[in-house]
């Protein structure tokens, strides 16, 4: 099936989503700082971690990881396959969004966008 693997993007960007927003409803702030070695999480007193730790946490605040989830989206509605009109191995002809034209799907900029997960259980196969 050849949108298997954006169908598992799908499901990774809806997972990242909802972590973020969990961490918002959770009384987290959506935005996050790094303080030195501390983490402003936007609620009472910041939660000590190492100085490099504490920019890269701040630097995944749920805000940015939305605008993350929400960019890749777009990527993947460019590339998702329609229902093929005529050669059945060739979906991705005649189409004006994806430029993809290899003899191969899926382009390489979706199994770019899929090598964060690879190691996750529901990856494709296939594709790894």
């Amino acid at each position: 099936m050849p949108n298997d693997l954006v169908a598992f993007l799908k499901a990774r960007l809806d997972e990242d989503a909802d972590v973020a927003q969990r961490c918002d409803r959770a009384g987290f702030s959506a935005e996050w700082t790094a303080h030195g070695a501390a983490v402003d999480f936007g609620q009472g007193d910041p939660t000590g971690v190492h100085a490099v730790i504490a920019h890269h946490v701040a630097l995944h605040d749920p805000v940015r990881v939305l605008r993350e989830v929400e960019a890749k989206r777009r990527v993947l509605n460019r590339h998702t396959l329609s229902p093929a009109e005529g050669d059945p191995e060739r979906p991705w002809d005649d189409r004006d969004d994806c430029q993809f034209d290899g003899d191969l799907w899926p382009c390489d900029d979706l199994l770019d966008l899929a090598l964060p997960y690879q190691d996750h259980p529901d990856f494709p196969q296939r594709y790894k």
